[in-house]
C-alpha cells in the first residue's frame, strides 16, 4: 500500500504553503519521514529549530508516491536504521528533539551544551581557567554525555566518585570530559572520527583506548 499524492499536496497546500518551487527557504519546510531518509541528527535538529513552520509528513505501510519527496517535502529524514509500521513515532521523536533547541523551551539553555551530540564548540582541558573554575556546565562539543549522579550519596554499597563531591571545580571539569570520552570510546566510537578534538583530547583518547582494550 502507497499513499496517493493528491491528499497530502492538498494537506500541505491547505495550511498555505505551497509546492517547493513557490516556498520561502527557510522560514517553513516540509520534512517526509522515511526509512529511506537521511539520518536525524542533533545537528539537523538544530537546523529545523530555526524554521518558524516545520510540517511532518508520515509515511505508511510501503510509504508515499515518490512525487511526494521530489516535489512537495524539502528532506526525507530517517530517525534510524530499522523500520516501522508508520512515521508517527518518528515525527514525535523529531518534534521533541527540535522543540527543546526553540529558544525558551528550556528553563536553562545552557543545559543544551550538555546534550549528548551537542553540536556546539567543544571545551578541551586547557580551555579558559577562569570559566572552568566558575561554570558546571560543559561543552560536549559531539561526544556522548558523561555520567550524572544525585542523593543519596551512598547506595546499597555504591557510592559517588570522589572527585565530583570535592567541590573542585577545574577538577569535576576534568573527570566530565575524561569520563565523556571513555563513555564515546566504549559505546559510539565512530562518533570520534567526527570529532574535533584538542591534542590534550587526543592524548587522553590513546590513553583510554589503551585501557579499554580498543584499536
Amino acid at each position: 500500500m502507497v499513499l496517493k499524492p493528491e491528499p497530502l499536496f492538498e494537506a500541505v497546500e491547505a495550511l498555505g504553503i505551497h509546492s517547493k518551487a513557490e516556498r520561502c527557504t527557510g522560514a517553513e519546510t516540509v520534512v517526509l519521514t522515511s526509512a529511506s531518509g537521511s539520518r536525524f541528527s542533533q545537528r539537523v535538529a538544530a537546523q529545523l529549530a530555526t524554521c518558524k513552520r516545520i510540517v511532518l509528513i508520515c509515511g505508511r505501510y510501503e510509504g508515499v508516491d515518490e512525487r511526494v519527496s521530489e516535489h512537495l517535502a524539502d528532506r526525507e529524514l530517517s530517525v534510524g536504521d530499522f523500520v516501522l509500521s508508520g512515521g508517527e513515532i518518528a515525527a514525535a521523536l523529531i518534534v521533541d528533539a527540535v522543540t527543546r533547541l526553540v529558544p525558551g523551551a528550556l528553563g536553562n539553555e545552557a543545559s543544551q551544551r550538555q546534550d549528548s551530540f551537542s553540536v556546539a564548540k567543544a571545551m578541551s582541558l586547557g580551555g579558559d581557567s577562569e570559566r572552568a573554575a566558575t561554570d558546571s556546565t560543559d561543552d560536549l562539543g559531539g561526544l556522548l554525555d558523561y555520567p550524572h549522579y544525585t542523593r543519596p550519596a551512598e547506595f546499597r554499597g555504591l557510592g559517588v566518585p570522589e572527585v565530583i563531591a570535592n567541590g573542585d571545580h577545574a577538577k569535576i571539569r576534568a573527570w566530565r570530559r575524561e569520563q565523556a570520552i571513555r563513555k564515546t570510546i566504549r559505546n559510539r566510537p565512530d562518533l570520534l572520527e567526527r570529532i574535533q578534538l584538542s591534542a590534550e583530547d587526543e592524548k587522553l583518547v590513546r590513553r583510554l583506548k589503551r585501557e579499554l582494550a580498543v584499536e
